[in-house]
């Protein structure tokens, strides 16, 4: 893909993005991800009504009368984009790949956390830290997150979510709002990781997936390849036995998922690929 191209892809990208958090996730962004705490604004005098633990006592001596300390909500937060480029997100039946709409989704959340004026960051991951862009704020800087989206290639294509979120717990000490972008299809090793991240950050996991991902046709004996060690093997698809294993496969994985967000307090949205992710994000803000 040349320079042209991927400016051409980053604006299309930018256009529809932005339409999207400007007129529909930027208030529900607002509200439904709280600041660091309250911080002071300035000193008035008492008014009837008003809590007498907020009386500022040198200041009501000085001047002889009741005087209170203001505080209001310290709305900046940081955003941490964590997003996994693994050779799973390659992958798409239904007009789009995966990682299209990894790329979408990442981009609204980056246009909604700009509207609140928070710095955005993004960590690009396979089964090693592929990329980290340092949380900044502005319009420039978000261009750059989606450029990299666009063109990134990994030198991995293996998954590895736990180790992701350890480098999150190191490189990132302040509270920070972060959505992991994956389809949740690594090993199932990542529970000890995300309790200690989640702790300290506000943590929601995007589940982005394929509906032919959730179990296999039947097409008789197909070859098949996995997008993320490369091996390819002839699979029986007409055995009842073997897209039952399948199965079973993906439902462990969807289970540990959930069940280990749930766990850890960390908020969950799965969205399948031909489905809408802006309904189900809304629906997600609006829970909260």
């Amino acid at each position: 893909m040349d320079t042209k191209e991927i400016l051409k892809k980053v604006r299309k990208i930018e256009i529809k993005t932005r339409r999207l958090s400007n007129h529909i996730f930027s208030g529900e962004y607002h509200s439904s991800f709280k600041g660091r705490g309250m911080t002071f604004s300035e000193v008035r005098q008492y008014q009837f009504g008003d809590d007498v633990r907020a009386i500022d006592w040198n200041v009501t001596a000085r001047y002889n009368e009741p005087y209170i300390k203001v505080f209001e909500e310290e709305r900046e937060l940081t955003m941490m984009l964590m997003v996994d480029i693994s050779g799973s997100e390659s992958f798409g039946t239904k007009n789009q790949f995966k990682k299209d709409i990894v790329t979408e989704i990442a981009a609204t959340m980056a246009f909604s956390a700009t509207q609140n004026n928070d710095k955005i960051g993004l960590i690009l991951f396979s089964d090693q830290v592929e990329l980290y862009i340092p949380p900044k704020k502005g319009k420039s800087h978000v261009l750059r997150i989606i450029r990299e989206l666009i063109e990134f290639q990994p030198k991995s294509r293996k998954t590895d979510v736990g180790l992701a979120l350890k480098f999150l717990s190191g490189v990132l000490k302040k509270r920070a709002i972060v959505f992991l972008i994956s389809d949740f299809m690594a090993t199932p090793d990542y529970e000890h990781t995300l309790k200690i991240a989640s702790k300290r950050h506000d943590i929601t996991g995007v589940r982005v997936y394929d509906a032919r991902e959730e179990q296999i046709p039947n097409l008789g004996i197909v070859n098949m390849k996995d997008a993320e060690t490369g091996e390819t093997m002839l699979v029986n698809t007409g055995s009842k036995t073997v897209r039952q294993q399948y199965s079973n496969y993906y439902q462990d994985r969807l289970k540990y998922f959930k069940d280990t967000f749930s766990r850890c307090g960390a908020g969950t949205v799965s969205t399948r690929v031909d489905e809408s992710y802006v309904t189900k994000l809304l629906g997600y803000f609006k829970s909260r």
